[in-house]
């Protein structure tokens, strides 16, 4: 008894296509997007520095300059407290040396026309 031959066909409609292709899951942004906010956020911290920066120098010129205005005041000041410190040293000296015949109080202490400022504190 013979068989008739009857020939594999494919079904109706076709084959599924063949997956040829690498089919992975979306894990994240791209290495261009990851750049570009890593360059965004370098950009702001710059920004951030620079602005910090001139901060500085504006308090650091702003503090020479209160220096710089202060200066006379802390001169004056200095002279006052010398005229006193001297005032107050020249009436001890009176006071102590009193019972001293021929002794000048104020006198000059170096043989010398020049002003000598006081070596030590009064």
């Amino acid at each position: 008894m013979s068989v008739p031959y009857r020939q594999d066909m494919p079904p109706p409609g076709g084959f599924e296509p063949i997956r040829y292709k690498r089919y992975l899951p979306f894990k994240g942004p791209s290495g261009a997007v990851i750049f570009g906010i890593a360059m965004l956020i370098s950009g702001f911290g710059i920004h951030g520095v620079g602005m910090a920066n001139r901060e500085k120098r504006e308090l650091l010129r702003e503090k020479t300059w209160a220096r710089i205005h202060l200066v006379p005041l802390l001169m004056a000041e200095g002279d006052r407290d010398m005229y006193r410190r001297t005032h107050a040293a020249l009436e001890r000296e009176k006071e102590i040396m009193k019972d001293v015949k021929g002794w000048q109080y104020g006198g000059k202490v170096y043989n010398t026309d020049k002003y000598i400022p006081p070596s030590i504190q009064i």
